[in-house]
Formats: C-alpha cells, sequence, structure tokens
C-alpha cells in the first residue's frame, strides 16, 4: 500500500515526533508507515484522516501492482 503520509504531515506542520505523540505512537511507527513498511490499523488510518481533515483513500491508496497482490485473476 502507499500512502501520502509524508505530504499531510509536512502541509499540517509536524515533525514526526509531534505526529507520533498526537497519535499515541512511537515516531518508529510514523518512520515505519511513511516508508511504506508497516500499514497502520483501520482505527489509526481513521484517525489520521480525521486529523488532517481528509479521507483515508486520500492518504492510503493500492496502485496496481499492490492490487495484483490482493486480487487473483
Amino acid at each position: 500500500m502507499k500512502n501520502k503520509l509524508t505530504v499531510y504531515r509536512k502541509q499540517n506542520g509536524y515533525s514526526q515526533d509531534k505526529l507520533a505523540e498526537k497519535l499515541g505512537v512511537s515516531r518508529q511507527t510514523i518512520i515505519s508507515i511513511e516508508k511504506g513498511k508497516y500499514n497502520p490499523s483501520l482505527p489509526l488510518a481513521l484517525v489520521m484522516a480525521k486529523l488532517f481533515n481528509t479521507s483515508v483513500e486520500e492518504i492510503f491508496y493500492l496502485d496496481d501492482e499492490d492490487l495484483k497482490k490482493y486480487v487473483k485473476e
């Protein structure tokens, strides 16, 4: 899964530390999500979307390569 978390975080003036603190997670969690190494839980993704006043789909999305991993032809 791809994401635009870094873009939204910076647009809203949050450091990785500050965003982690606000969400009650570790800075390492934010780093891992931004790098695409970790997918957040649905509740965490929903809270992020609410915090940034956008939809989950605007922050997190699947590209064609991702879809092939999850959808069998």
